[in-house]
């Protein structure tokens, strides 16, 4: 049987035991990705916080500026 038609338990049973610590923590690892990716939305509530800066930058000197001060 190839590997590609067995099902994960079986790929998993067949590695030697000290795999198997490994293999799980690699899938809760997916896991949380999973949740994080799901739970997060796109915040826009930044959107205009630059305004007062718009007469003295440039647009890109604002995104450099912008860039620093995430630092």
């Amino acid at each position: 049987m190839s590997n590609s038609s067995k099902s994960l338990l079986e790929l998993v049973n067949n590695l030697p035991p000290h795999f198997h610590e490994e293999v799980k923590d690699f899938v809760e690892n997916l896991m949380q990705k999973k949740d994080r990716k799901t739970s997060t939305t796109l915040r826009q509530d930044w959107a205009g916080a630059l305004k007062d800066y718009k007469e003295k930058y440039t647009s890109l000197e604002l995104q450099k500026k912008a860039l620093e001060w995430r630092d």
